[in-house]
């Protein structure tokens, strides 16, 4: 049971690029799952989390117009698209995931308490925004 991600590298400001997330081992199907980051000497905190079935998402305020979420399922995928990339959008990148044990709110619920809800945490991708 694993996430793998990719995607990182280095960008100039204002560029964009795509994060990947596959799971294996297991099927996305009842799980919340999202992009969380960690940049150097600063907490961890969660970007974005998308819910299942019906996709419904949380944002960071500070990403909010910039960076878009998706997933899918049936390829056991997540996505995270993201724009107009500032400096401070560097960090390590993490994908992870969040079992639904019936949780409306599991979306919000896992980005902002990742500690108690996120199951399984993926290996970090470094996104670098510098010119």
């Amino acid at each position: 049971v694993q996430l793998q991600a990719y995607g990182g590298g280095l960008v100039q400001p204002g560029g964009s690029l795509r994060l990947s997330c596959a799971a294996s081992g297991f099927t996305l199907d009842h799980y919340a799952v999202g992009w969380f980051r960690q940049a150097p000497g600063k907490e961890r905190e969660g970007v974005m989390c998308i819910g299942s079935p019906d996709g419904s998402t949380y944002t960071l305020s500070s990403v909010k117009g910039r960076f878009t979420i998706s997933r899918d399922t049936a390829k056991g995928a997540v996505y995270l698209e993201m724009n107009s990339l500032k400096p401070e959008d560097t960090a390590v990148y993490y994908c992870a995931a969040a079992r639904d044990y019936g949780d409306y709110n599991l979306y919000h619920d896992a980005c902002q308490s990742p500690s108690r809800y996120i199951e399984i945490w993926g290996q970090g991708t470094l996104v670098t925004v510098s010119s």
